[in-house]
C-alpha cells in the first residue's frame, strides 16, 4: 500500500459499497502519516447487513450444508490468508504499528483458526441422551441466525478469526465490527471469505465507532448473539443492552494479571518471561503479565537483571526487525499511558527505567513510549488495580504462598497468571488458588486455539475457543421421538 488508501467500499449485506457513516481516517502509529480514509457503516448499514445476513443464513444453500461441505470452505479461508499472509501483517503493521513478527505470527494464527474448526466441525457428534421411555431422544445444535462479532485494535486479524470461523462453522450470519483505529486487516479478510466462496451476505464488516456502529449491532432484534472483545466498561455496557433482549454474550475483558517468580525461579527463563509477558505487543495486551511479583529474598538481584535487560530492548518501528517495543496503536492512547504513568508518580512510584516518551529524534514523529517499570508501591495503589495496557509493569514483592496468593487475586479481574518456578507441586498449589482464566507455568502468553480461554471477576464472561467453541454460536434443540405403537393412554384412546 503506497500513499494514501482511499477505501470507499465496505461490505454490507452481500454488496460491497460505501458506508452511510462518518469519515474514518486510518494512521500508521510509526510515522503519524494517514494511510488510508474510508466511509464508516451507520446503524441504517447495520439493519441493512443484518436483515440480508439473517435471509442468507436461511437459504437453503447455506442451512442445508452438511458439515463437510461448510468444513471445506473454511479451509479454504484458512488457505487464502496463508497465501496473503505477507500482505496481510504488514497491513496490519502500517495501521497498529506492531511489529511485523508479531502480525505474521497473528496471520498464521487466523489462518490455523479457520482450520481448527474445520477439522472440529466435521468431527462434532450430535449425542443420543440416555433412554428413559419408549421414545428416542437427541440433543441437536442448531444456528443462531445472525451473531455480532465485535473485536478489538490490538490483534485484529486473530480476534477476527476466533469470532467468524466458528460462528460460520455453526451456520451463522456474522456482522463484524473492527475497532475504529484499525479496520483495514478486517476488510481484507472478508474479501478473502468472499474468495473462498462463502455466500457474500454471510460476512459484513462494519468499521465504525462502538457506540455507534457497535451498539446498533447488540441492539439490532435480528443479531441473537454477541461476541466482544475489549475493556471491561464497553463490556459491562454490552451486557445490560444484551439483558434487555435476553441475549447471550461471550465477553473477553481486562486483566490485570500476576507474573510471579519464586527464589528457586530458573533466572534466565524468568527475566526473558516476565519481558516478554508485559512488553510484547508494546504492552498492549489483555493477558499482559502487568503485576510483577517478586519474592522478597531475590527481590532486589531479580529487579536489577530485569531492569538492566528492559533497557536493551530496543524501541522502534514494527518493520524494523530489531525493534522488540513498537508504536502504541494511536497516539490518544500514547499519551493515556503517559499520563497513568504520571499518575503512578503521584501516588509515591519510584520509575525504575523508562517513565518517558523516547528522546531519540527518529522516533519523535511515532506515538512511542519507552518500556517502564515501577516499584515502591503497594498492591492497592490505583496503578497496581486499573488496566494501563501498555508497555508498563508494577513490581512487587512478597513473602511466601500464602501472602503471594492474598495479593495477587486482591483484584478485580482473574484472566491470566503466569508462575516461575522449579517446583512443580508449588507450581501445581499456585495455579488452582489463584483466581485466573489462563495459567501459564514456566512459560507465559503462549495461547492455543485448541485449548478454551475465559476469564473471572471482571475479566470475562464465556469462554472461546477450543472444540466448544462452536457450540456458542448455536441454539440447543432437544428431540423425542416415540417408540411406541399404542396411543398415548392419557386420552383413552385404543
Amino acid at each position: 500500500m503506497t500513499g494514501v488508501d482511499v477505501l470507499d467500499r465496505i461490505p454490507v449485506g452481500g454488496a460491497v459499497r460505501r458506508g452511510t457513516g462518518e469519515a474514518l481516517t486510518c494512521v500508521d502509529p510509526a510515522t503519524g502519516e494517514v494511510i488510508a480514509e474510508l466511509t464508516a457503516a451507520s446503524p441504517g448499514d447495520v439493519d441493512e447487513a443484518a436483515r440480508a445476513g439473517a435471509a442468507a443464513a436461511d437459504e437453503p444453500g447455506w442451512r442445508d450444508l452438511l458439515p463437510h461441505q461448510r468444513a471445506r470452505l473454511l479451509h479454504r479461508i484458512g488457505d487464502l490468508v496463508e497465501r496473503d499472509a505477507d500482505e496481510l501483517a504488514l497491513l496490519q503493521t502500517r495501521n497498529t504499528g506492531k511489529t511485523l513478527a508479531e502480525t505474521r505470527a497473528l496471520a498464521a494464527s487466523a489462518a490455523g483458526t479457520f482450520r481448527f474448526y474445520a477439522a472440529a466441525l466435521e468431527t462434532t457428534e450430535t449425542p443420543l441422551t440416555p433412554q428413559r421411555g419408549p421414545y428416542l431422544t437427541m440433543s441437536v445444535h442448531e444456528p443462531i441466525g445472525v451473531v455480532g462479532a465485535i473485536t478489538p485494535w490490538n490483534s485484529p486479524i486473530a480476534s477476527d478469526a476466533q469470532k467468524v470461523a466458528p460462528a460460520l462453522a455453526a451456520g451463522n450470519a456474522v456482522l463484524l465490527k473492527p475497532a475504529e483505529a484499525t479496520p483495514l486487516v478486517s476488510l481484507a479478510l472478508a474479501r478473502l471469505v468472499a474468495e473462498a466462496g462463502v455466500p457474500p451476505a454471510l460476512l459484513s464488516v462494519l468499521p465504525g465507532r462502538g457506540s455507534v456502529v457497535g451498539e446498533a449491532i447488540v441492539r439490532h432484534p435480528a443479531v441473537g448473539r454477541v461476541a466482544f472483545t475489549g475493556g471491561t466498561t464497553t463490556g459491562r455496557a454490552i451486557g445490560h443492552l444484551a439483558a434487555a433482549k435476553i441475549m447471550p454474550v461471550t465477553s473477553e475483558l481486562g486483566g490485570k494479571s500476576p507474573t510471579i517468580v519464586f527464589a528457586d525461579a530458573d533466572r534466565d527463563q524468568a527475566v526473558a518471561g516476565v519481558l516478554y509477558g508485559i512488553f510484547s505487543s508494546s504492552g498492549q495486551s489483555c493477558v499482559a503479565g502487568s503485576r510483577i511479583f517478586v519474592q522478597a529474598e531475590i527481590y532486589d538481584e531479580f529487579v536489577d537483571r530485569l531492569v538492566a535487560a528492559t533497557r536493551r530492548l530496543r524501541v522502534g518501528p514494527g518493520t524494523d526487525p530489531d525493534t522488540r517495543v513498537a508504536p502504541l496503536v494511536t497516539f490518544a492512547h500514547r499519551d493515556r499511558v503517559a499520563a497513568l504513568v504520571d499518575r503512578a508518580r503521584e501516588e509515591g512510584a519510584r520509575v525504575l527505567c523508562g517513565g518517558q516518551v523516547p528522546a531519540d529524534e527518529r522516533l519523535a514523529a511515532g506515538a512511542y513510549y519507552l518500556p517502564t517499570l515501577l516499584d515502591g508501591l503497594p498492591n492497592h495503589a490505583r496503578t497496581c488495580q486499573e488496566e494501563i495496557f501498555g508497555p508498563v509493569g508494577v513490581v512487587l514483592p512478597f513473602r511466601d504462598e500464602d501472602d503471594l496468593v492474598s495479593q495477587a487475586n486482591d483484584t478485580d479481574y482473574g484472566l491470566a497468571c503466569g508462575i516461575w518456578t522449579t517446583d512443580y507441586r508449588r507450581a501445581w498449589r499456585v495455579a488452582r488458588r489463584v483466581a485466573a482464566g489462563t495459567v501459564w507455568i514456566n512459560t507465559y502468553k503462549q495461547l492455543s486455539i485448541s485449548t478454551p480461554f475465559s476469564g473471572m471477576k471482571n475479566s470475562g464472561l464465556g469462554t472461546d475457543k477450543g472444540r466448544a467453541g462452536i457450540l456458542q454460536y448455536t441454539r440447543q434443540k432437544s428431540i423425542y421421538l416415540g417408540l411406541d405403537e399404542a396411543p398415548l393412554p392419557w386420552a383413552g384412546i385404543g
